[in-house]
This record gives C-alpha cells, sequence and structure tokens, in this order.
C-alpha cells in the first residue's frame, strides 16, 4: 500500500513562497554540499551536504507519484513534461491541460485530475507500494483536511517570511494530532518528517 506525504521546503515560519510565488533563498541548499543527486531525470543535479543527501535520496528514490496544483504546473511550466522525482504526475485542477503543452509535450506521464480526491486515488492506484507525494500548498491542505496524508515532512530554511503561501495552504480545519517527528539537520536546512497519527 501506497503512503501519502505531504512535502516542500519551507520558511521556519511556515510559508513555501512569498505572495508573489518567490522562493528567495530558500533553496540555497539545494546547491551548498559536495554530494550530487539528480532531479528531473538526471537533467539537474543538486549538490547536497552528506546530511541531507543520505535523508533525501533513499525518500526521492521511493516517490513514484507527485500530486501538485495548477498554480504550480503554470509556474513551472510543467516541469517540461518531466517529473522531478517519480514515474507520474498528477495536476489537479478544474481546468483542462492547455492544448499548446499537451502537443509540446505528448508523451508526458500527467494526468489531470478535478478533484483532490480523484487525484489521490489515481496516485496510489499507480503508486503500488511506493511514496505519493504531494507539494504542499492548497491541493496538499485540502488532502490534509480530507484526512487522505500520511505523514509530513518539511525541509525548514532558515528564513522568515512573515507572509505569503502557506504550507497548509487554507487548511483551518480541526487539531490534528502528529507523532514526534525525525529530525536531520543539514546544511542551511532541517529536515523533519511527522507520521499522522490515527
Amino acid at each position: 500500500m501506497s503512503t501519502v506525504i505531504m512535502q516542500a521546503v519551507c520558511s521556519v515560519d511556515g510559508f513555501i513562497a512569498d505572495e508573489n510565488d518567490q522562493i528567495g533563498t530558500m533553496f540555497e541548499w539545494y546547491d551548498n554540499g559536495d554530494v550530487e543527486l539528480p532531479l528531473f531525470e538526471g537533467t539537474m543535479i543538486t549538490h547536497l551536504s552528506q546530511a541531507s543527501a543520505d535523508y533525501l535520496k533513499p525518500f526521492w528514490d521511493q516517490i513514484k507519484v507527485t500530486i501538485i496544483g495548477r498554480r504550480l504546473f503554470d509556474i513551472t511550466h510543467g516541469w517540461g513534461g518531466r517529473p522531478p522525482t517519480g514515474d507520474h504526475v498528477i495536476v489537479v485542477s478544474h481546468r483542462p491541460p492547455p492544448a499548446e503543452w499537451l502537443e509540446e509535450f505528448p508523451d508526458a506521464p500527467y494526468i489531470f485530475a478535478t478533484s483532490v480526491e480523484d487525484g489521490i486515488a489515481k496516485a496510489k492506484e499507480l503508486a503500488g507500494d511506493g511514496i505519493v507525494c504531494v507539494c504542499a500548498g492548497d491541493v496538499a491542505g485540502q488532502a490534509f483536511a480530507a484526512g487522505l496524508v500520511d505523514e509530513v515532512e518539511m525541509d525548514v530554511a532558515p528564513a522568515v517570511f512573515g507572509s505569503g503561501k502557506r504550507f497548509f495552504g487554507s487548511y483551518d480545519g480541526a487539531e490534528v494530532v502528529l507523532e514526534d517527528p525525525t529530525v536531520v539537520q543539514g546544511d542551511r536546512v532541517t529536515h523533519v518528517r511527522y507520521q499522522v497519527r490515527r
């Protein structure tokens, strides 16, 4: 059975970007170490500290499906039709995929779903025993509110934004209790992973 993990790099005060979708210095740790780790089918190489690489490589290797919202899809142009990790990307959106994007990337392993519930159901079917990674923000917040998230993984960068796009999106539901975290200290990042208590 797959595991659904809500994940993102975030600031200490819980933002994944500022109001203009800018990430500031939060991703500097992706290029401050000596260990190379590939993303996007090897077309992007990160240079991580040993501690971050040891923590992230097994996590990235287990990701089979990534779920994103339409805003991230539009900002990244669907990452050029290549999943950052794993085999598939599911985009949760009420709008159909852009025709020009489909023409440019006809073989992209991307699926559009009209609801979070449908997207996660399809992702779990595709992922098998692997990880479904839901990128933090509004879509992940909806999944969390629906009780569909098994774990929360935060890569906390030493920055304070004050405002912006929240890790949990617009989630304003009831309290959810998490288990004690696993914590790994990288260079300019702290990796924190919680299981959702059932």
